[in-house]
């Protein structure tokens, strides 16, 4: 699969692996590679339901080392089944935008009112959008609040529920992704209002919907 001339993507029930050459720019909340950073290859890994692993950022790089995966690169853990792993990929004018998502939500919170526990589970909605227009810092940081409240809506309208009983906001371990390649003169907002805020929030809304029916 390849949603960009520069990007290549391989799905299997173990692994999600996305190559990017050259490099691509990103937010990221993932273990490894996070923060504002470039990575030339992206990958979530498959691991157990009951996962707790007590350095997993260390076993993040262990698997990088061992798919020979090429440096710096973005690694994200999910429990949930990688074969319903789904890619959305949305166009208006010279704006494309791509969506991968991950999901599972045994785990679901309502931020707020589910209370802090210990991270021993790796049920997680995983989001990474990519963008084929530079984006400034202000607009990535802009576009993670986008896609999260594209995430939280699309939770509400399927109705899913915190083991409490109350609407879930998302999971315990969300992770989520802006990249860009760079290109361009920085769009400067990622908000609903604008295009390509409209064209993320479109894809996760439709790449959740299908992850989790």
């Amino acid at each position: 699969m390849q949603p960009f001339p520069s990007v290549q993507v391989s799905i299997d029930a173990q692994r999600v692996i996305l190559r990017a050459s050259p490099a691509w720019h990103a937010l990221s909340s993932a273990l490894l590679g996070g923060g504002f950073t470039d990575f030339c290859s992206l990958f979530i890994y498959h691991v157990d339901k009951n996962y707790d692993h007590p350095e997993p950022w260390h076993h993040l790089q262990e698997i990088a080392l061992i798919e020979r995966l090429p440096p710096p690169t973005i690694g994200l853990l999910t429990a949930a089944s990688l074969e319903r792993t789904q890619v959305i990929v949305l166009d208006e004018g010279e704006v494309r935008v791509c969506a991968l998502v991950t999901a599972g939500v045994s785990n679901a919170t309502s931020a707020g009112l589910t209370p802090p526990l210990r991270l021993t589970q790796a049920h997680t909605i995983n989001i990474v959008l990519l963008v084929n227009q530079a984006l400034s810092s202000t607009a990535m940081v802009n576009a993670v609040i986008t896609a999260t409240e594209a995430k939280t809506d699309t939770l509400n309208r399927l109705g899913i529920k915190t083991p409490q009983g109350e609407v879930a906001s998302g999971t315990s371990t969300d992770t989520v992704i802006i990249a860009h390649n760079g290109k361009g003169e920085p769009l400067k907002y990622a908000g609903p209002a604008t295009l390509v805020g409209w064209l993320m929030a479109r894809a996760v809304r439709l790449a959740l919907s299908q992850a989790l029916r």
